[in-house]
């Protein structure tokens, strides 16, 4: 069997010719890239020497590697393609550790060309403003609209033509699990039921909510319904009533026909409260009570 090449032989045309055609060939290229995922060889990869993040957490690194393990790598790296088949890295060198770590031999990755900044710019925005994009890929794509481009929130939502509280929630799915983000991905679960599990700061909570979602179809109603009551927390014992208050509210309620509340603090202070449903309800408590 023949070994499978890192790249299909049209991209890898794409590459080597992308410097001897015309601008306008050049932006048609970029174009293509911009949009697809290739899976290049991991030892073909060279780190970038301005990389600002030096040190990364073992202990995360190892569950991000475990995850890669199991689900595979959800978001691709960015490389730019520095000929010969041979890559360097733009983004991403935490994936490309933890790759490593799960002995992958090959990673997903974008590929940009040199001084191509500007039309990757277009391209991506472009591809943003397709109809058929699931949230994740949407998400993806500002992403490395931020990261590559060194843009704000604010700055990134003027250039797609969104309000900025619209990237902030697609952001946002940015830090799901991978099992929720894949399942975004699949369209198993829509950009609403994402949003609430975002919303929850607690990775074992965004699972546990996330199989019974899945496993009992819930609507996102059903899933914000549920994510509240885990916000809240377990409910408050009611607080014992005190015998000699007690005794008075029952002796006011059988007097006056109506279910009277007493409300009472430390100090003594407090209110006496006897609902009516009506005015003749109400003169009826007043003649009562006179």
């Amino acid at each position: 069997m023949a070994k499978k090449k890192d790249l299909g032989k049209g991209l890898r045309a794409l590459l080597n010719d992308v410097e001897k055609g015309p601008i306008r060939k050049k932006k048609e290229i970029v174009t293509k890239l911009a949009s697809s995922i290739e899976e290049i060889a991991i030892n073909n990869i060279e780190t970038n020497p301005y990389q600002p993040r030096k040190e990364f957490d073992p202990e995360q690194l190892q569950e991000l590697s475990d995850s890669i393990a199991i689900h595979g790598l959800v978001q691709p790296i960015t490389v730019r393609s520095m000929g010969d088949g041979k890559f360097q890295l733009i983004s991403g060198e935490r994936r490309l550790r933890a790759s490593k770590l799960a002995a992958k031999k090959t990673i997903p990755a974008y590929i940009r060309i040199a001084n191509d900044e500007e039309m990757l710019e277009f391209a991506l925005i472009e591809n943003i403003q397709r109809q058929n994009l699931n949230a994740m890929e949407v998400a993806f794509s500002y992403q490395r609209l931020l990261t590559e481009f060194n843009l704000t929130q604010e700055k990134l939502a003027e250039r797609v033509g969104k309000k900025r509280s619209t990237v902030a929630n697609y952001m946002r799915l940015m830090k799901l699990p991978p099992q929720i983000q894949q399942s975004v991905k699949e369209e198993v679960i829509s950009m609403g039921h994402a949003r609430v599990f975002a919303g929850l700061d607690n990775l074992a909570k965004q699972l546990d909510l996330f199989r019974k979602c899945v496993n009992q179809s819930w609507s996102v109603r059903k899933l914000e319904q549920e994510a509240r009551a885990i916000a809240a927390g377990p409910s408050k014992l009611a607080v014992q009533e005190d015998p000699e208050i007690k005794k008075i509210r029952q002796k006011l309620s059988k007097k006056l026909g109506v279910k009277v509340s007493i409300k009472r603090d430390n100090q003594g202070k407090g209110q006496i409260i006897m609902p009516f449903a009506s005015d003749d309800e109400l003169n009826d408590l007043i003649d009562l009570l006179q």
